[in-house]
């Protein structure tokens, strides 16, 4: 899915995969203190992360997208913040269901071969 936004940011703590566009975009404004309509592309989680959705803002209207993974979890972030950036390789990566935090992950400091 090849996303129209300016940036795509993962909310990092899980939600109930009932709640619509409104809700979801309620949540962005009251929990992670952004303006659901910026441009950006909110993705969101189910807590065993077998499913995502995605809102997204743009100047017509609101998209909901819904994507779920045949075998499998999405790699989801641990950190501590409330959302996380993705490039647009991560996204892609991510909705394969690939470990997309891996493919960019820096060496070990102490790494020698």
């Amino acid at each position: 899915m090849k996303l129209q936004a300016e940036s795509v940011w993962l909310a990092t703590q899980p939600v109930d995969m009932r709640i619509g566009a409104e809700g979801l975009s309620l949540h962005v404004q009251q929990v992670l203190g952004r303006a659901p309509c910026d441009g950006t592309a909110y993705v969101f989680s189910n807590r065993r992360h077998t499913r995502l959705k995605v809102v997204c803002w743009d100047s017509n209207g609101v998209w909901l997208c819904q994507r779920r993974l045949h075998r499998g979890q999405f790699v989801w972030p641990q950190a501590g913040d409330a959302t996380w950036a993705l490039t647009d390789a991560q996204w892609q990566w991510l909705i394969a269901g690939v470990d997309w935090q891996r493919l960019t992950a820096e060496p070990p400091a102490h790494w020698q071969l």
